[in-house]
């Protein structure tokens, strides 16, 4: 089994950034408790600072370089998320910041990662062509070029959030993550079946360009084409030369679930009005397979709401019952 970021590495991770990120609360959901017939808990990092789980990758990343690097400055491609965490962790250490991002983001993340200091740059349609520029970057400029998933101190980082969880749940037999580039899904699994290799790790994504369970498919890393989704944090791909996520995904992951846009809405809706907790698509997706019936639980369940960063407008249309089509939500 690969492991390329180990427990130890995770824990010294939460060392690392305990006094630079929050220890999000994790509680029970009465409503899908009732509905599913067993204990279903929600951990809440979509409280975290910057309204995503993302900060804890990105601080362990920034603390984690040397005072040379620090001085060059940094570099990501980014689907909102990523950017706005480092570049709140590289303001806290005055460093410059470049954020590279495709049209696809939504306004919303490009505005909070503006009033954070950092430089964007607007590039393609894809992941992929903002990676293009990162790279330039980085040859071009000098700057050092953090990942937002394919780099071992992200996944510590995240895994940090696996540690919380079964501390926090340890009787937990089930935890549903979000999947996307495969740093969070993969941090959690190797923290989590670290502690207690029973607990089964379910990744959970959208239908619509799930670059990672294409490629677990394919038996590789494999190109997927980047389309409009309600679970725009989600969307990108692993990069064909995947150093980590991708074997780490495999080997630590029981299953993958893929979601309509239909079901990550009434995702969303569910999170506001039973749980009164405001979530973006992305961090919805645990609650939305839950909802649709794709998990069989048969135990204590943790679902992870990731992330908070959901244009208000587009939730206030989704909360009135009207799921825009991906096309209407690229608009």
């Amino acid at each position: 089994m690969t492991c390329a970021v180990a427990l130890a590495d995770i824990r010294s991770a939460r060392d690392r950034i305990a006094n630079k990120v929050e220890r999000t609360p994790t509680v029970h959901s009465q409503n899908l408790s009732q509905h599913l017939g067993v204990p279903v808990y929600l951990k809440l990092e979509h409280r975290q600072t910057t309204g995503s789980f993302k900060l804890r990758g990105a601080s362990n990343a920034v603390a984690s370089l040397s005072a040379e690097e620090k001085a060059r400055g940094v570099v990501a491609a980014s689907t909102g998320n990523h950017g706005r965490a480092l570049a709140h962790a590289a303001k806290l250490e005055g460093m410059r910041a470049v954020i590279c991002m495709s049209r696809l983001v939504p306004g919303n993340k490009l505005d909070d990662i503006r009033r954070l200091g950092a430089e964007i740059r607007i590039v393609g349609n894809s992941q992929d062509d903002a990676q293009q520029e990162v790279e330039r970057l980085v040859t071009q400029e000098g700057l050092v070029m953090l990942p937002p998933f394919d780099h071992p101190a992200v996944i510590a980082g995240q895994g940090t959030l696996g540690l919380e969880m079964i501390e926090q749940v340890p009787e937990a037999a089930l935890v549903l993550v979000p999947l996307s580039g495969g740093g969070l899904a993969s941090g959690i699994a190797a923290a989590i079946k670290g502690v207690g290799p029973r607990t089964k790790i379910i990744g959970v994504s959208m239908a619509r360009g799930a670059a990672m369970k294409a490629s677990l498919d394919a038996g590789k890393p494999v190109l997927v084409e980047e389309l409009p989704t309600l679970a725009d944090s989600l969307g990108g791909g692993i990069g064909l030369d995947n150093r980590l996520t991708f074997a780490m995904c495999r080997d630590l992951l029981d299953d993958v679930i893929l979601l309509s846009e239909e079901e990550i809405s009434d995702g969303i809706r569910h999170a506001y009005a039973r749980e009164r907790e405001i979530v973006e698509g992305a961090g919805a997706v645990g609650i939305a397979a839950l909802l649709a019936g794709k998990v069989t639980v048969s135990g204590p369940v943790v679902v992870l709401l990731s992330g908070r960063n959901i244009d208000m407008g587009l939730h206030r249309t989704i909360i009135c019952g009207d799921a825009p089509s991906a096309a209407e939500h690229a608009a």
